[in-house]
């Protein structure tokens, strides 16, 4: 005990000699954070507990011009274009209040007085003893994406005026499928006259030859049992020899005693707006690869680069500690404080980095990447996952292991955030012609109606992603009783474009 005393004393050579090096330490491990920050590919921004912003990264001020003294507290939002800002400081300050994770999009002034499109993700931080002691956040120009989303819109509105100035004929069949009449419009839009079609031509024979077998099938069982079809999309071959595009719609119409006399429909001209669909498709796909081409890029960035060198900070960190002659001091205490969050920072990192991009599903397949990230996002978020998987062809194309996973994500996020619960259950299946994914909950629901008019789910994202490979998603949700996602793809590309239900 007096040994200890006397370690302990405060003489004049220990804090000539101690206090003045700690002191340098901890400015050094600043110093070393800091240069990190300035390296990294995003802009960085912090805050303390009182919503006022106390640091900004290198790449953050040369974005803006602004010098770091101009945006400290409340200044960067002079940058913030004036239609933004009130709802970005809304926004910062209801998830500031409730310590939640947000994610918002703003214009900001850029140092040539261009206005940007900014990705702001903010992360309440906290202390070792769980004390919230501000936010950090994240930031990435994304204007460019919003021009082509724009663009896509754009190309959608023009594609909708097509569809409603589409020629439409009418047309009437026997059972057998014999033309009794058909509209003048026949002749614009098939190249047949009417005297040509009536009497002399059957419904299939407008349809290619490759699949006219099949598709004669189709409809005269449709026929046989005496069903309204609606919007049924198929292929015309036109007097030219050109292929077209046709929506049918059809109604049988009865005799008396219930057996069929004929039907009677329209088929609506839709070639212009198959070929838009087709060109959107397109750009819908490149859209998606080089969105998942620069995921790819910022987690390799971050686990490459940012996770080593926040790996060797905290070595560093360790070695000074070690180098501090009292363990029990204040400077040893913060020098392990300082440890401890880059620690968990660089835990976050490696967790961002891995779900932005992991090339285990590749070797993993379908199954081990779907229980491999359900294992690690219920670790990182504390909740309960029950995965279960059944009946998955062994030779599942690797092709559908990234939009299953990219849906598994989104959902599993949003039913982390909006559900109120921390159970939730995932089912993988599949049978010789499709594979099968859902994600469900026990919580509060949501109005799937309503979601389907925003982008807050992120609903739009899972169904362009399936239907790059022919695929379905659909929403069975009720307030308060829970949810349900489901997503399904085939192991053969069929053609059609993946739609939301609910």
């Amino acid at each position: 005990m007096k040994t200890t005393g006397v370690a302990t004393t405060k003489s004049p050579a220990l804090s000539q000699i101690h206090t003045p090096n700690v002191e340098n330490i901890l400015g050094q491990s600043d110093a070393q954070f800091r240069s990190l920050a300035d390296t990294a590919p995003v802009l960085i921004w912090g805050s303390g507990t009182d919503k006022l912003c106390t640091y900004f990264n290198k790449p953050w001020l040369d974005f803006t011009g602004r010098s770091l003294d101009s945006e400290l507290g409340e200044g960067w939002a002079d940058g913030v274009h004036p239609e933004d800002l009130l709802r970005r400081l809304n926004t910062y300050t209801q998830y500031f209040d409730r310590r939640e994770k947000f994610s918002m999009e703003y214009r900001l002034r850029r140092f040539d007085g261009e206005y940007r499109w900014i990705l702001d993700i903010g992360v309440p931080r906290f202390d070792q003893d769980a004390s919230f002691v501000g936010y950090m956040g994240i930031a990435v120009d994304v204007t460019d994406r919003k021009l082509v989303e724009g663009t896509l819109r754009e190309s959608e509105e023009r594609f909708l005026e097509l569809a409603e100035q589409s020629r439409t004929t009418h047309w009437e069949v026997d059972p057998q499928g014999l033309f009794l009449h058909v509209s003048n419009v026949a002749q614009v839009t098939w190249g047949y006259s009417p005297e040509e079609i009536m009497g002399r031509m059957h419904f299939y024979d407008l349809h290619p030859e490759e699949g006219r077998d099949a598709f004669k099938a189709a409809n005269f069982a449709i026929m046989e049992q005496k069903q309204r079809f609606q919007d049924v999309v198929h292929a015309i071959k036109r007097k030219s020899g050109d292929i077209g595009w046709g929506s049918v719609n059809g109604i049988p119409v009865l005799n008396a005693d219930g057996t069929l006399r004929c039907y009677r429909g329209s088929c609506t001209d839709i070639t212009e707006r198959k070929l838009a669909e087709e060109a959107i498709s397109g750009v819908s796909r490149k859209l998606i690869e080089a969105h998942e081409q620069e995921r790819a890029r910022i987690g390799r960035e971050l686990h490459d680069d940012i996770v080593q060198r926040l790996a060797l900070l905290v070595v560093q960190l360790d070695r000074v500690q070690q180098q501090i002659p009292d363990s029990t001091s204040d400077f040893s205490r913060q020098i392990g404080d300082l440890r401890n969050q880059t620690l968990e920072i660089t835990t976050d990192v490696q967790s961002l980095s891995h779900e932005l991009h992991s090339s285990k599903h590749e070797y993993l397949g379908i199954v081990g990447a779907i229980r491999n990230f359900c294992g690690e996002f219920a670790g990182r978020q504390g909740v309960d996952i029950d995965f279960q998987s059944h009946d998955i062809p062994d030779t599942s194309p690797t092709n559908l292991i990234l939009p299953l996973l990219r849906v598994l994500q989104e959902a599993l996020h949003n039913a982390t955030k909006h559900s109120g619960v921390k159970n939730f259950g995932v089912k993988l299946w599949g049978s010789a012609e499709e594979i099968q994914l859902s994600v469900s909950d026990h919580g509060v629901g949501f109005d799937s109606e309503a979601a389907r008019k925003t982008t807050g789910l992120g609903l739009t994202s899972m169904q362009e992603r399936l239907s790059l490979v022919g695929g379905d998603l659909s929403i069975n949700s009720q307030r308060g009783h829970g949810t349900t996602i489901h997503a399904s793809v085939p192991l053969i590309l069929v053609g059609h474009s993946a739609r939301i239900t609910g």
